[in-house]
C-alpha cells in the first residue's frame, strides 16, 4: 500500500488523550450541573501524520476540532471535502456520518474534544458554530489554549472528583460561547452586525424622543422588513419593542441614580404620559417604578 492508504489511529508523539470512564457517563447525564453539557473525550495530536478517522454511523457527541498547525480535511455525510488549515476550527454534529484526517505533505496538529448534553445542540447553533469551519480570531485561539491545558490536566489527574467534571462543564460552556462571540465573521455577518449597531446607536441618541420604524430603517439604509428580520433574529424582539426596552433600562438607571420624580424620569426617556410609562415599566421590569426604586441595589 502507498502512503495515501496508510491510516494511523494512535501513538502520535507527545499526544494527549483522555476518555471519560464509562462509570462517569451515567453520573454526569443525571447530575443537574453537568447534564446540560459535559466532555466525554479530549486530546491533542501534534504533527499527526497519517491521522484518519471514519464514523459511518456518526458519533453520539459533538466533535470539536481545532487545527493548530498544518492541514487536514473533514467530510460530512459523504459530501464535499472541506479543507482545514492553521487557525481553523469545526464542530461535527452528532449522529452524522463523517470522515476526517491529516494531509500527507503537511499533516495537521489538532486540539479536539467531544461533548454532549441537553444544551449542546442549542449552544452550538446559537453561537454560529455549526455547519462549516471557522477561522478563530487571535482572542479565540488564546481562549482555547488557556482553557485546554488546565482542562485536560484536571480530567486526566482528578477524574475521580465530581467537582472536576462540574467545573469543566461550566468552563466548556464559556469557551464555546466566547469563541462564537469572537469568531471571524463573514462579510454578510459583519454587514448584519453593522446595521444592528447603527440602529441601536440611533436609538440611544434619540432616547428622549419617539422614533418610527420608517425613520429607523431610513437611517440604517435597509427596508423596514429587513430591519424587523435582523432584530427578531439577533435580539428576539422587533425594533420598536427593543427601543422601548432600552427606554425602560435607561429609566431604571435614572430611578436608581437620581432624585428625579417618576414623571420627570418618564419625560427623560421620551414618554409624555406618566401613567403609560408606569404600566410599560411594570410590564417590562416586573415592578412599578416606585417599587423598583425601593429595591436595595448593590
Amino acid at each position: 500500500m502507498g502512503p495515501d492508504h496508510i491510516r494511523k489511529r494512535e501513538g502520535f508523539e507527545e499526544q494527549k488523550l483522555y476518555v471519560l470512564p464509562e462509570y462517569w457517563m451515567k453520573e454526569l447525564e443525571q447530575e443537574e450541573l453537568t447534564s446540560t453539557l459535559f466532555i466525554t473525550d479530549i486530546g491533542y495530536f501534534p504533527n499527526a501524520q497519517y491521522h484518519f478517522r471514519e464514523r459511518l454511523e456518526g458519533s453520539p457527541s459533538h466533535i470539536f476540532i481545532f487545527c493548530e498547525a498544518g492541514e487536514g480535511w473533514v467530510e460530512l455525510n459523504h459530501g464535499e471535502r472541506m479543507m482545514m488549515q492553521q487557525g481553523d476550527m469545526m464542530i461535527i454534529p452528532p449522529e452524522t456520518a463523517h470522515r476526517y484526517g491529516a494531509m500527507q505533505k503537511n499533516p495537521w496538529s489538532i486540539y479536539w474534544f467531544h461533548f454532549k448534553g441537553s444544551h449542546a445542540n442549542r449552544l452550538v447553533k446559537m453561537f454560529g458554530l455549526s455547519n462549516a469551519s471557522l477561522s478563530l480570531s487571535p482572542s479565540g485561539k488564546a481562549r482555547l489554549m488557556e482553557w485546554f491545558v488546565p482542562t485536560y490536566e484536571m480530567l486526566a489527574e482528578r477524574t475521580y472528583a465530581l467537582t472536576t467534571h462540574i467545573h469543566v462543564a461550566q468552563t466548556t460552556r464559556q469557551l464555546l460561547s466566547g469563541i462564537g462571540l469572537n469568531a471571524v465573521k463573514s462579510a454578510q455577518e459583519k454587514k448584519r452586525e453593522s446595521y444592528l449597531e447603527q440602529a441601536i446607536q440611533y436609538m440611544n441618541v434619540h432616547m428622549s424622543d419617539s422614533i418610527s420604524l420608517t425613520e429607523l430603517a431610513k437611517h440604517v439604509g435597509v427596508s423596514k422588513q429587513h430591519l424587523i428580520f435582523l432584530f427578531n433574529s439577533e435580539t428576539g424582539v422587533a425594533p420598536i419593542e427593543y427601543f422601548l426596552r432600552l427606554k425602560i433600562q435607561r429609566a431604571g438607571h435614572l430611578l436608581d441614580l437620581t432624585e428625579l420624580s417618576i414623571k420627570e424620569v418618564s419625560y427623560a426617556v421620551g414618554i409624555s404620559d406618566p401613567y403609560y410609562f408606569s404600566r410599560l415599566f411594570k410590564k417590562i421590569s416586573g415592578y412599578s417604578p416606585s417599587s423598583y426604586r425601593k429595591i436595595p441595589k448593590g
